[in-house]
């Protein structure tokens, strides 16, 4: 058990909680085998008859409807207070047993196919009886302060088993001894400006980082790039508790001894570390894990608690400005080391945690497309937690879940979709997105021919101001239109749209009159979708108001904390936000799996190109000398996106004389939609980074949260004015806009009349 130690040196887990973990082998064995026969040949005998399978003409918006009322609050608390009993961490019987759960429920609502899809994946996990923990130690090597080794657990949970300790997943073993250094966010800029202004040197050094601003595993690969041994994480105040609210659980803000766990990992791309670009199959050849895990670190994270005291002794200079200061009552001098009677003390660290192969499981389920069964349209979100997950991923989960209940129903009622509707929930997200990747490598060329979209349902909430879209220019139009159906949950707002209040409380800065929706960066697992397939993606959420309140995410992410409680209290009691949620995501796959006309607009991507050529140019104004000596130019990408606009504007124009009952015509029209993504994608990836191909969009090299437009000119142009060779840097821009235009224009051809 997590909670007590054992004697083994890898987990034990209840042998007895689950009355379903026996007979998973036969389903896991009959679903394998059968999930790629399906995939490949179920259209057969769809196509012959489909006409007389579709509901009258004009009934669309009708069922539509019928959809959208049939979405209840009520049952997705109920489906939130099921899914989040136990923990459910990738690789144990739990979550086994919960995907088992998901797939009889599935049938039950009625889907043509549900199966589990099981990979042999790398997986990490804490040791029990050599645990993970940070220590001060004196001149002889005594121990004069540990961290805490577990979070101590919310009432009504303290005899549930298997909570796993914080710890950093795909962290190094060892146990390495030294100065401490404190490097605010642990970005490249802080990095930067230790080394280049102050002249800080982390090499052999322990660094300590604060989480926030930037994805976990940037931090580590920042700090080993400047030659750390070893990298603590914490979660400061400043960062994880919103001002004046009580820690959990009398308010939701992060108890002292709460800790963020995460995995740390970075590879060229998502998915299992052992079996790169290939499904994690017994077939498939396997790298050496030595090979395959490129950090050679320790990391461990702990709570504020325990950071104060690493903290409060520390010397060298003070922080450069108030940027660097978090909450705590330490002064954040930057060391190397302490000061006063523990000058010559140092940290050590104790990780032990070990990498094994384990099996995950994910869950897919399908209802086949009357018309076009050969075209998919995918809503998926991950079931596997760190803990308990209330927010993470089961509030997500669980709006799948009635998303998934209310299709069934219609079809009960005999309605089909147009196109076929797969539905997933995802095991080990939380280890670096590795089921829906290693589904999404088996099935490759049959998702590169028929994936229409892919609509991510992760968490449905990380706070409740207002909704929250990221997703590719392709849907703006769709998501605008959808919103303005559905009704605004917020207070204030009653009797008016959702599109209303999301338009008020955050309207576009790039864009007058309409709401923000924001780049897709990564992090999720819509990024093998989008990033590498070039499948059209998007996501919704309810979120926190992000110019008022600085914390980040939501106070106790990936804690042992967030609990069903958390959500039931503090942020969504009526389950209001979580039913707009579930109506954004439901009728974003209902109209994309039953329109006549696939609801993508090719305008919206013009207009998005052309704002960010502008951004791209802007970063270019302060390089003004080096673009005339070097002959660097944008013209040919500003071209290429002035004649993308005209492809885009005559497509439309087009689209107006469409014969919609001419079939061939229709179907003709919709491959032009569903492949326009793909147009963007580069077989060749971005530099250094092969598995991410998508021209336009790609999460930022130094935070894999963050999505960035042009990622090849935007990486060549970062920190360009201290690159060795300028005249190579420069070349290399001059490569990345002469991709980005070529990208440009083959995509505008693929809008053109077909000759």
């Amino acid at each position: 058990m997590w909670t007590s130690l054992g004697t083994a040196s890898e987990p034990t887990y209840p042998t007895g909680a689950s009355s379903c973990g026996s007979k998973s082998r036969f389903w896991v064995l009959a679903g394998g085998a059968a999930l790629g026969v399906f995939l490949l040949g179920f259209l057969i005998g769809w196509l012959s008859n489909s006409a007389d399978q579709l509901p009258a003409t004009g009934s669309t918006e009708k069922m539509k409807k019928s959809f959208m009322v049939e979405l209840n609050a009520e049952n997705i608390k109920q489906f939130l207070r099921n899914f989040t009993r136990r923990p459910h961490l990738a690789g144990t019987p739990e979550n086994l047993c919960l995907a088992e759960q998901i797939r009889a429920q599935w049938e039950e609502f009625g889907l043509d196919s549900v199966q589990l899809a099981p990979y042999e994946v790398l997986l990490s996990y804490p040791n029990e009886t050599n645990p993970n923990y940070i220590s001060i130690v004196d001149e002889q090597g005594q121990e004069i302060f540990n961290t805490s080794l577990f979070e101590e657990p919310p009432p009504g949970y303290k005899d549930i088993g298997d909570i796993v300790p914080p710890y950093n997943s795909f962290s190094a073993q060892g146990t390495p001894e030294g100065d401490l250094v404190y490097v605010n966010y642990g970005s490249i800029e802080d990095f930067h400006r230790l080394e280049r202004d102050m002249g800080i040197n982390c090499s052999g050094k322990i660094v300590i980082a604060r989480y926030g601003k930037i994805f976990r595993g940037n931090k580590v690969k920042n700090a080993e790039l400047a030659g750390a041994k070893g990298v603590i994480l914490y979660s400061d105040p400043a960062d994880s508790c919103a001002p004046g609210v009580e820690p959990f659980p009398v308010g939701w803000n992060l108890p002292g001894g709460g800790v963020q766990r995460g995995n740390v990992i970075i590879l060229n791309g998502a998915g299992d570390a052992l079996t790169p670009g290939y499904p994690a199959k017994e077939y498939i050849y396997r790298y050496d894990e030595m090979e395959a895990v490129p950090l050679k670190i320790p990391v461990h994270p702990i709570g504020y608690r325990d950071a104060e005291q690493l903290l409060k002794e520390m010397g060298g200079p003070p922080p450069p400005d108030d940027s660097w200061k978090g909450n705590l009552s330490v002064p954040y001098n930057l060391g190397p080391g302490f000061i006063g009677n523990s000058s010559k003390s140092k940290v050590k660290m104790h990780i032990h945690s070990f990498k094994k192969v384990a099996r995950i499981y994910n869950v897919i389920g399908t209802i086949q497309g009357a018309v076009e069964p050969d075209r998919y349209v995918i809503l998926g979100g991950h079931r596997d937690s760190w803990v308990f997950g209330g927010i993470d991923p089961q509030s997500g989960a669980a709006v799948v879940h009635e998303i998934v209940r209310s299709f069934g129903k219609l079809k009960q009622q005999g309605w089909r979709p147009r196109r076929t509707v797969m539905f997933a929930s995802w095991d080990a997200e939380e280890f670096g997105l590795i089921g829906s990747t290693e589904w999404a490598e088996e099935h490759v060329k049959i998702l590169q021919q028929r994936g229409v979209a892919y609509i991510n349902a992760d968490s449905s909430i990380e706070g409740n101001y207002t909704l929250r879209v990221d997703c590719t220019p392709l849907m703006y139009s769709l998501v605008y239109n959808l919103t303005k159906e559905i009704p605004s949950p917020d207070k204030g707002f009653e009797g008016k749209s959702l599109y209303e209040s999301w338009y008020e409380k955050n309207p576009s800065a790039e864009h007058k009159g309409v709401p923000r929706i924001n780049k897709l960066g990564s992090g999720n697992d819509f990024e093998v979708f989008f990033q590498r397939l070039g499948i059209a993606s998007g996501r919704a959420r309810y979120t926190k108001n992000w110019k008022v309140d600085k914390y980040s995410s939501y106070p106790v992410y990936h804690s042992v904390y967030d609990t069903y409680e958390l959500v039931e209290r503090f942020y969504d009691p009526t389950f209001k936000n979580h039913l707009a949620v579930a109506q954004v995501r439901g009728g974003l796959v209902f109209e994309l799996a039953d329109s006549l006309v696939i609801p993508f607009d090719c305008r919206d991507y013009a207009m998005a190109l052309s704002s960010y050529v502008q951004v791209i140019s802007n970063l270019t104004l302060k390089y003004q000398a080096a673009l005339t000596t070097y002959n660097v130019s944008l013209d040919s990408l500003f071209s290429a996106v002035k004649n993308f606009s005209e492809a885009a504007n005559d497509f439309h124009r087009r689209q107006q004389q469409l014969d919609t009952n001419n079939p061939i015509a229709v179907r003709s029209w919709n491959d032009q939609l569903m492949f326009l993504e793909r147009a963007f994608i580069d077989p060749l990836g971005l530099p250094g980074r092969p598995f991410y191909r998508h021209i336009i969009f790609a999460p930022n090299s130094h935070n894999k949260y963050a999505g960035i437009s042009f990622p090849g000119i935007y990486d060549a142009l970062f920190d360009i004015t201290n690159a060795g060779d300028q005249h190579k840097a420069w070349e290399e821009v001059k490569r990345q806009i002469s991709i980005a235009a070529f990208t440009v224009e083959a995509a505008a051809e693929t809008l053109k009349e077909p000759a």
